[in-house]
């Protein structure tokens, strides 16, 4: 049977985690454009195929920020593995950011 979105872990018939990430920005600011950048790299990197980026502009959707309770910005939530996590910054140090994300790096 095909699993969701075709996502497999190798070896295994069990679906691979899908990663889901909102990312909340104020505007295209250069903060913002970076911060979604690292974070594109970090997922590709760490989490090809297995991750959804959706971007939140609380210029334009401000009441969008009270549901995750953000207080700055750019502000990476992870939703999806639970439990949820946050970052805040540009995202720059990957070393903190994997930590952040409580991403486990497997060779």
């Amino acid at each position: 049977m095909k699993q969701p979105n075709g996502m497999r872990r190798a070896g295994t018939s069990r679906p691979a985690k899908l990663w889901q990430l909102r990312l909340y920005v104020m505007d295209q600011t250069s903060k913002s454009l970076t911060a979604f950048a690292n974070l594109k790299q970090i997922c590709e990197t760490h989490l090809k195929g297995r991750y959804r980026i959706t971007v939140i502009d609380l210029a334009k959707e401000p009441q969008l920020a009270k549901g995750d309770q953000i207080l700055a910005i750019p502000t990476v939530v992870r939703k999806l593995p639970i439990p949820i996590r946050t970052i805040i910054g540009t995202l720059a140090n990957t070393e903190h950011v994997l930590v952040g994300l409580d991403l486990h790096v497997t060779n």
